[in-house]
């Protein structure tokens, strides 16, 4: 039976971010980000390399010292709710003993905390119990982030913050991750993750905040961020003839933003695809193999994440693609 964290719910956000900014030197890494996450949401935290992504996490868990504005867990310092156990963090590069077996290394950090979950629990949660024995430096890559997930959620967090969690992972342990992940959170716990893996966010956030020069350029569910890129994708197979006049053709078809031929394949974008297929297939027998399909979060990345590094272009962007008042 899963150990139950008896520190008092609280009305306040499980995270709050106000006015945040933070410069080296004159280099900007976080620029005025407000953010409200509450407890029980899944957020992923997406963005290219240099967004401010971990710049964000350390903020918010009062790693680093903000140049302007605040940050809140559960309505207070950041550094009393890590020290009530309330929050866990699996962080880029985390060093952990590397003398100590896994077992050992959770044990010791279970000690730290008032209320943590039974060590072999953390172990088989973290599907590290088989490698228990072993020692740190003696772990391959997903096996160490594995272990680093064990020691995040040992102290029975209601928070937990994950920072490129599934790096060095192949992809059956990343499957595996999230499952684990997924059954951790079944219980209303709060999840902050920051992916490079477009796919996991889709699948497992419940929200996605995408960064971009160090702002918010997205904030919704993923459903709402994908759909702020115009249109749906047509695929087709063609055997006709590929000639300037044919190509100008697809461009008349109805809400046609651009057409792609690869070899024999053909890809339509168009903010009227239904429309846009009638009429080609009106015209064109000799197409098959159809699918038609909405944009994928790898569409939405590009677009809400291009020119981030021009300011009056990313705040124009901004504007356009922030979805909803999560304040």
């Amino acid at each position: 039976m899963e150990s139950v964290n008896t520190t008092p719910t609280t009305e306040a956000p499980a995270i709050r971010l106000q006015g945040l900014r933070k410069t080296f030197g004159s280099i900007v890494a976080v620029d005025g980000i407000d953010l409200t996450i509450k407890a029980g949401e899944v957020v992923a935290l997406l963005g290219p390399n240099g967004a401010g992504k971990s710049t964000t996490i350390d903020l918010a868990l009062g790693f680093a010292t903000p140049t302007a504005g605040s940050a809140t867990l559960f309505g207070g310092d950041p550094r009393e709710a890590i020290t009530a156990g309330r929050v866990g963090a699996m962080l880029q590069g985390g060093a952990l003993l590397p003398d100590l077996t896994v077992r050992q290394t959770v044990t010791l950090i279970a000690a730290a905390h008032r209320h943590p979950l039974p060590v072999h629990e953390a172990l088989e949660r973290a599907k590290v119990a088989d490698i228990a024995k072993q020692k740190v430096n003696k772990l391959s890559g997903g096996q160490l982030q594995r272990a680093r997930f064990a020691v995040a959620i040992v102290s029975n967090p209601d928070l937990i913050f994950l920072d490129e969690p599934t790096a060095a992972m192949d992809v059956e342990t990343r499957r595996t991750f999230w499952q684990s992940m997924r059954e951790f959170t079944d219980a209303g716990r709060t999840v902050v993750f920051a992916t490079h893996y477009l796919d996991e966010a889709d699948a497992y956030a419940d929200r996605i905040v995408m960064m971009a020069g160090g702002r918010v350029v997205a904030d919704g569910t993923p459903a709402e961020v994908k759909a702020v890129v115009s249109g749906r994708r047509i695929r087709a197979s063609f055997d006709f003839e590929w000639t300037p006049e044919a190509e100008a053709e697809l461009y008349e078809l109805p809400g046609v933003r651009s057409v792609d031929r690869r070899g024999d394949v053909l890809t339509i974008v168009s903010d009227e695809s239904d429309a846009a297929l009638r009429t080609l297939l009106s015209h064109h027998a000799d197409v098959y193999d159809i699918e038609v399909t909405a944009h994928s979060m790898d569409d939405a990345f590009m677009a809400l994440t291009a020119g981030a590094d021009d300011r009056s272009a990313s705040s124009t962007v901004r504007d356009a693609a922030l979805i909803g008042d999560r304040s």
